[in-house]
């Protein structure tokens, strides 16, 4: 873990919210702050409900409940975690509260679905094997690990999270990749797709939606890293053309429906707020 990461508690009435995005009931989201330092977070406006000078990616607060709360009636319902942070990123393996969360979670009766892009998430499967509805997801948006060290150099490898893929679907549970953010003209998702498609049968797409803050970032690093790019993201991101991702869009569902995959393409231009 990053050691310039700024890491406090802070005290919390209840982990459990109700959610805004799409077929979720409630999301949970164990810590504010996440130390992964992803170039393009669109995550960056908790900061504004923080009280933190920092740079986002910098800090990371820790949830710490000081009394028990009201238990909510959760069965039948869908809880995600976590919609504005890791719930598995490295501090979780000093303070495992999302381990803590599904503990009491078990035998909620609610269907749990975690989305993460830490192989820490082994760390828990005695109890993920116990919670009978239960789904387990990895951001990975691209299978060259060069292209993920340079725009998430604080989360696992790509090799990690197709290996955790590979464990978990091999202890029976449910397992899907979210191939997201796809970066233009970067994102290696064929070979990602095939590398993972043994371990899951679903796959979700989403692209690469920048708030003011990471524009800035992305660009700068096209510039850098990418120089024959600049154009294009300039065209996508300042002109707001949208033909690349009309196009992208009918590749994906062209090539997972040749090979009978499950895929669904979320693109669009605005990104929730949690």
């Amino acid at each position: 873990m990053n050691n310039s990461l700024k890491v406090q508690e802070i005290v919390t009435r209840g982990y459990i919210n109700p959610s805004k995005l799409p077929g979720e009931d409630y999301v949970i989201n164990p810590y504010v702050g996440c130390p992964h330092r992803c170039i393009y977070c669109y995550a960056e406006f908790m900061k504004r409900f923080s009280n933190h000078d920092e740079p986002w990616g910098t800090f990371t607060d820790v949830k710490i409940r000081s009394t028990s709360s009201r238990p909510v009636d959760l069965a039948g319902k869908n809880v995600f975690l976590s919609s504005v942070t890791d719930c598995y990123n490295p501090l979780e393996e000093k303070y495992a509260l999302t381990r803590k969360l599904l503990l009491q979670l078990r035998h909620s009766g609610a269907h749990i679905t975690i989305l993460t892009k830490s192989a820490l998430v082994l760390h828990d499967i005695d109890v993920l094997t116990q919670i009978p509805d239960i789904t387990v997801g990895f951001s990975i948006h691209t299978a060259d690990d060069a292209l993920r060290l340079e725009t998430e150099p604080c989360a696992s490898s790509v090799p990690q999270r197709l290996q955790a893929l590979k464990t978990l679907h091999g202890h029976g549970i449910a397992t899907w990749v979210h191939i997201s953010p796809l970066f233009p003209y970067l994102s290696d998702w064929k070979t990602l797709l095939e590398e993972a498609r043994p371990f899951t049968g679903r796959f979700t797409f989403e692209n690469l939606k920048l708030r003011a803050a990471a524009l800035h970032r992305v660009l700068l690093y096209i510039t850098q890293k990418h120089p024959r790019l600049k154009e294009y993201y300039e065209q996508i991101y300042r002109q707001k053309k949208d033909g690349y991702w009309k196009a992208l869009r009918k590749e994906i569902l062209a090539f997972c429906n040749e090979r009978k995959i499950s895929a669904a393409v979320h693109f669009s231009q605005q990104e929730p707020e949690e």
